[in-house]
């Protein structure tokens, strides 16, 4: 724990040269929509002079404006609806609630520990001791299998965990949407740790009679990010179809067959964070539904630093343990691994949503930095510039891996705690439900009310790999609360002050 806490004060701040080339790259393709255009005016005004020269001899200047005229409606018409085609739009999102009866409060995971046989005293201790201070409430649930004694860890049983949760979230987002399963040409689903065959797409394809031609993926092993890995396959295919489409990505974590019964530390944090959870998003490239649609979608940066060697690879890591029971292994390096992932790809998401004159602020002050450091010189103003990463949006979503996890990245970027309530409160509520706890925040965000037209997102999600991924999303029009949703019997008691320590 110390350790974490030491490296969660890593300074997102450092970036290297790369970002000066992507940013000089970007503003460049900015200037590029102005004087592209311009010179295509000039060029084919010219040649439409020599072309109509005579037909256009024998017309007044009141005439020829008018042609000119029509002439760019008609071009800027074509343009906007071309770059219409290009939108992906998210038409409605829903998460899984589970039952009060699956909930699992402290003093009954303690219980169900020392009866299972399976934890050594000193591990049921360090259990009881990371609970205390894990930030999350006694609500959280896991899947019924866990709830008997002793356990069953059948596959069967993991495979009705993947149905209740899935079928579930489906069902509903299509009810919000009034969307037909037969409508659906496209399905991403993703969950690390459980990939049965048939595969869980497949699972969703036969209970909702969907369609024969649909696309179908599944995403396995891909960790806590893997969300918008989903969400950008899915857009890709939206993009290449010729069509308008409708797809649904689904993101879940199954925890039946994955609860660790052994006695090594590093694999039981993971019984304390990961609880049950779901979301599901119905994404689309159709014109006719930007006015109806939440939001849309402006970016996904994807990072993945596996190749910069085993430190990364192994963050988090599934493996035996000494007495050859397999858990996930939690690296106590994690937080140091997190915060290069985030800075690598804060690198290449500051060119997307920064200002140009922010953008040019920073590459003036790399430029007078290195030039400093190279003569020598030692002064105050060797500091470099570090764009605020907080300036081009209104809220931020962070993945709710845990409290430590929150909180390195609350620091590193100098965020208030109104913006990071909402990974915190999923967390509280929720625990750790993997790839769907941004999904959660945004109904958060959506419960509150404070999802207006215009607004931008920044959904930020870590992950195994080490993967660091962000989204960019604007919320499309404003979104009234909602009685419906994840949060609708437990809203009215959030945000509160969660304590740093629960005595068990």
């Amino acid at each position: 724990m110390q350790s974490m806490e030491k490296s969660s004060k890593t300074d997102f701040g450092v970036v290297d040269l790369n970002y000066v080339k992507q940013g000089y790259a970007y503003v460049m393709w900015g200037a590029s929509l102005f004087w592209i255009p311009f010179v295509s005016a000039v060029l084919g005004s010219l040649l439409l002079r020599r072309i109509f020269v005579g037909w256009t001899s024998k017309m007044d200047p009141l005439d020829m404006s008018i042609v000119w005229i029509l002439t760019c409606f008609i071009l800027g018409t074509a343009i906007h609806f071309f770059r219409l085609s290009k939108q992906i739009y998210m038409v409605d999102l829903s998460c899984y609630k589970p039952p009060q009866a699956w909930r699992i409060p402290f003093h009954h995971f303690i219980e169900h520990a020392i009866l299972s046989g399976k934890f050594t005293e000193k591990s049921i201790e360090f259990q009881k001791r990371i609970l205390e201070r894990a930030a999350v409430s006694e609500q959280v649930a896991v899947p019924p299998h866990l709830h008997y004694l002793p356990p069953i860890l059948t596959t069967d049983s993991a495979r009705h965990e993947g149905e209740l949760v899935m079928f579930e979230c489906v069902e509903d987002l299509l009810k919000k949407t009034g969307i037909h399963a037969s409508q659906i040409g496209i399905l991403v689903v993703n969950c690390s740790v459980f990939n049965p065959i048939p595969s869980l797409s497949s699972m969703i394809v036969r209970r909702f009679g969907m369609r024969d031609d649909i696309k179908t993926f599944n995403l396995g092993g891909m960790g806590c990010s893997a969300n918008l890995i989903a969400v950008d396959l899915a857009k890709d295919c939206l993009l290449a179809s010729n069509k308008g489409a409708y797809a649904i990505v689904l993101s879940m974590e199954n925890i039946t067959q994955n609860w660790y019964f052994g006695n090594y530390e590093p694999m039981l944090v993971s019984n304390i964070l990961f609880r049950m959870g779901c979301g599901a998003v119905l994404l689309t490239n159709r014109r006719a539904e930007r006015h109806r649609a939440k939001y849309r979608l402006m970016h996904v940066v994807r990072t993945h630093k596996a190749g910069s060697g085993d430190m990364a690879y192994h963050a988090a890591f599934q493996e035996e343990d000494p007495t050859g029971t397999v858990g996930v292994c939690l690296s106590k390096h994690i937080m140091e691994i997190a915060a290069e992932a985030l800075k690598t790809n804060m690198r290449d998401l500051g060119p997307l949503v920064l200002p140009y004159h922010v953008q040019a602020l920073y590459l003036f002050s790399n430029f007078l930095s290195k030039i400093l450091k190279t003569s020598g010189t030692k002064s105050w103003i060797n500091r470099q510039y570090v764009p605020d990463f907080r300036r081009p949006f209104q809220h931020i979503c962070i993945h709710s891996g845990g409290k430590a996890v929150i909180r390195a990245v609350e620091k590193g970027l100098n965020l208030s705690a109104a913006i990071s309530e909402p990974s915190k409160m999923v967390l509280h509520r929720f625990g750790n439900t993997s790839s769907s706890s941004t999904w959660y925040q945004f109904q958060y965000l959506e419960s509150k009310g404070r999802m207006k037209k215009g607004n931008k997102i920044w959904q930020i999600c870590l992950g195994s790999g080490f993967k660091c991924n962000s989204g960019v999303w604007i919320v499309n029009r404003d979104i009234a609360p909602s009685g419906d949703n994840a949060w609708s019997d437990s809203i009215i008691d959030y945000p509160l002050q969660i304590p740093d320590f629960c005595p068990i």
